[in-house]
């Protein structure tokens, strides 16, 4: 049976050329771009492809992603197998790909149990930093729309329909906790997760938390449980290996209508981030349940989403300055 998105998916990139060759000069910003995705994936409502959005590397990244994932279905189905992959794996932009990498792994292993302790020890302050960050983060994949002509109805309502299901799929989270899970459903939750990991707008964290397994996930890293990481990484990769395709079909297929989604998403997963929530369970660790009216603290929250939202700024401007010297 043939698969008409997969083969769509190989016949846009059969005529692509080798990246441009990569400045090595971006190298620390690319492994500080790839700890704060790492970053953020730690973090309950926050999404590693806002973060990729905003720093200028989404595209680069899922159409590299794309590439390795093709390498690899030539190098098993073929034709011309071992030529086929390596002209695959030649258009992959390893010098933006392995630092980000790095980085991302650097922040999760250095930085998973100091995230997790001031998410629960300081839940309304963490949630009014992101909030920030994930506010003003709206506006990035808006300034990539292309232009078309088509109803401004139609794209509103996109964006409402992507925000009310966001909104609705962060109600789901309450906190609880899986604290011995079987593998099997590390592996899934991992598949899952990961998918959302480069999604703006959909935290993989936030899936975890939802099933109960981000607080076993992030022990898990920090006391270096090998098995349990083992399951986790064979997961992502399965996950990942089976939805980058579909999404980079989409973002030059259909691009302006994924990334109008992609806004309503992230502005639906605002619930989250709200800074004073209710806590159903005693024991939620400050994990979120629904908005409620502001409670003290409150200034402290404020100031740091404005911080959040100062930071995204500088972020987009840097970025645009920069891609108009290149």
């Amino acid at each position: 049976m043939s698969d008409p998105l997969g083969e769509a998916a190989a016949a846009a990139t059969s005529s692509e050329a080798p990246p441009a060759p990569r400045s090595k000069l971006l190298l620390p910003l690319d492994l500080l771009r790839g700890f704060l995705i790492g970053l953020a994936e730690l973090v309950p409502g926050v999404s590693g492809g806002t973060v990729a959005l905003v720093t200028g590397v989404y595209d680069a990244l899922i159409d590299s992603a794309g590439h390795v994932l093709s390498a690899g279905r030539r190098l098993l189905t073929g034709p011309d197998r071992w030529h086929a992959a390596a002209r695959e794996l030649r258009r992959t932009d390893w010098w933006l790909v392995v630092p980000v990498l790095l980085g991302m792994a650097t922040a999760v292993l250095t930085v998973a149990g100091a995230m997790s302790a001031f998410v629960t020890d300081y839940p309304e302050e963490a949630r009014g930093l992101f909030l920030g960050l994930v506010l003003a983060s709206v506006a990035v994949p808006l300034r990539m729309l292309p232009d078309e002509r088509r109803s401004k109805v139609y794209d509103v309502a996109l964006v409402v329909v992507a925000a009310a299901a966001a909104f609705w799929l962060v109600g789901l989270a309450g906190g609880s906790v899986n604290s011995d899970p079987e593998l099997y459903l590390v592996f899934l939750a991992a598949a899952v997760a990961v998918c959302a990991l480069v999604v703006p707008g959909i935290s993989g964290s936030f899936f975890l938390l939802a099933v109960g397994l981000y607080a076993p996930t992030l022990d898990a890293v920090h006391d270096r449980d090998l098995g349990y990481m083992a399951v986790f990484a064979a997961g992502a990769v399965v996950g990942l290996g089976s939805f980058v395709v579909v999404l980079r079909y989409l973002l030059h297929h259909r691009r302006r209508t994924t990334l109008l989604v992609m806004a309503g998403l992230m502005i639906g997963s605002l619930r989250a981030l709200w800074p004073w929530q209710s806590v159903p369970d005693p024991e939620a660790d400050g994990y979120p349940g629904s908005p409620v009216a502001p409670y003290d603290p409150v200034l402290v929250p404020v100031l740091l989403a404005l911080v959040g939202i100062a930071v995204v700024v500088v972020l987009i401007v840097v970025e645009e300055r920069r891609t108009r010297r290149g």
